[in-house]
């Protein structure tokens, strides 16, 4: 019984985690597309976040309805002469009049600027969380400066103190972290090295860890070390009993045993040394010459046993962080879309919504700031989608007025309602097709 209220517990936490994610995406798309088409002289008439009935609503002094409706799943919003609450298809009838008010009927720029909007307003989103990620924590030093310590195994050396400047490791010298990668690649691991470091003005020579330890600073959502409960800060001691020093030792254990289920020794701060068993999934990954098939079992690495210290960004610089990660995520969207479609890598690349669900479910449970984290992802990620050539999709609608402003005439009706039932085909498919893989891909 305790078992069922916990799995209980854990979908209806998923569930909640999900709809708040997608319910904040959704408001910030629909309302670029409400503000910019209002700014624009395009009316709206309902503004929804949900689907179906209507739970509640008001009319504000613009004379638009908002509503929350029963189905969290979405929003819209419809402008007058909208036939439906994608806006796609010919549209319904307008008072001539009232036509300049219509999406249909409005100047060729306001329909671009306010179909533009939705998506638009998902990357300023995600710039906007990334950039005061980078104000909040700000940035690593370029210098080796100790800053919050992790815990470390038993018989771990750790004499450094946070505040201390690395300088030199095992007598090599050290002027940034490329410089301490690189050093570290040159030296034996070993539960204690020398570390040169300048504390309080003077120079001193401490114990402290391997630079490289086998330690996990991420775990993949949905991945087998999400599933086995491992967790960023945990220590792999040993992997099938042999001892393990580094984490790179640990990619060439996994790919060795080619799926065959893996038992890893991890020591937990307060709590001790304890088993997983684990079998890696095959994944195609991103390489610089394409893709890539490797096994793994969803680990992360690559981190010393204390974190880096870190420095102020200034509002240019958080803003430049913010796009760039915002442009890294729709150009990871481009190549892999591209990549499935040449088939470069396989379908069940593209997950659905169980998959995104449970991502979400893991984000919030890893704390607020991954749950934050993990939103702007998705809002960049859906705000490209968006963008897709396809009818129903914002992307859609820009393609028939790309049509227009070409040929200085909109497409004829018929062939914008028949286009549009084909898109929402494709759209409907594409959702099987996730929600399928998300149910029998591994």
């Amino acid at each position: 019984m305790t078992v069922l209220l916990d799995s209980l517990g854990g979908v209806l936490w998923t569930v909640a985690a999900f709809v708040v994610a997608l319910s904040i995406i959704v408001t910030v798309h629909e309302y670029g597309h409400y503000i910019v088409g209002r700014w624009s002289g395009i009316k709206a008439e309902v503004f929804s976040l949900g689907f179906g009935p209507r739970l509640f609503s008001r009319r504000d002094r613009h004379g638009t309805v908002w509503q929350v409706a029963a189905i969290p799943l979405g929003g819209y919003v419809r402008f007058l002469g909208d036939s439906n609450a994608a806006s796609a298809g010919s549209g319904a009838a307008v008072d001539p009049r009232r036509a300049r008010q219509s999406l249909n009927g409005a100047p060729l720029w306001a329909r671009f600027a306010t179909v533009s909007a939705g998506p638009v307003f998902n990357f300023i989103l995600s710039v906007l969380v990334f950039g005061g990620m980078a104000l909040w924590q700000g940035m690593p030093q370029d210098q080796v400066r100790v800053g919050r310590l992790q815990a470390t195994p038993p018989g771990v050396a750790m004499e450094l103190q946070p505040g201390d400047l690395v300088v030199a490791l095992d007598g090599r010298r050290i002027a940034d972290w490329a410089d301490l990668a690189r050093v570290a690649g040159e030296i034996p691991p070993r539960d204690a090295h020398d570390w040169t470091v300048i504390r309080d003005g003077a120079e001193i020579t401490v114990a402290g860890p391997d630079p490289m330890p086998p330690l996990i600073t991420g775990i993949a959502p949905r991945s087998p070390a999400a599933a086995s409960g491992l967790q960023p800060g945990d220590v792999i001691l040993a992997i099938d009993g042999r001892r393990v020093s580094r984490f790179e030792e640990l990619r060439d254990h996994v790919a060795a045993a080619e799926g065959r289920p893996v038992l890893l020794s991890v020591w937990r701060a307060g709590a001790g040394v304890a088993d997983y068993s684990l079998a890696a999934r095959e994944q195609d990954l991103p390489t610089a010459e394409g893709f890539e098939r490797r096994w793994l079992i969803g680990v992360t690495g690559g981190g010393t046993f204390f974190e880096a210290a870190t420095r102020r960004t200034g509002l240019a610089e958080a803003a430049q962080i913010g796009a760039l990660r915002t442009w890294d995520i729709i150009a990871s969207s481009v190549t892999g879309l591209w990549a499935m479609i040449t088939g470069q890598i396989g379908t069940c690349n593209l997950g659905g919504a169980i998959s995104i669900a449970e991502t979400t479910g893991q984000a919030a449970s890893a704390g607020g700031q991954n749950f934050i984290w993990w939103i702007a992802v998705l809002s960049a990620a859906i705000g490209f989608l968006n963008l897709l050539p396809v009818p129903v999709l914002d992307g859609g609608h820009l393609m028939f007025y790309f049509y227009e402003a070409v040929t200085r005439r909109p497409p004829p009706a018929r062939v914008v309602d028949i286009l549009s039932a084909l898109g929402l085909a494709a759209v409907l498919s594409l959702m099987v097709l996730g929600l399928t893989n998300d149910i029998f891909c591994p």
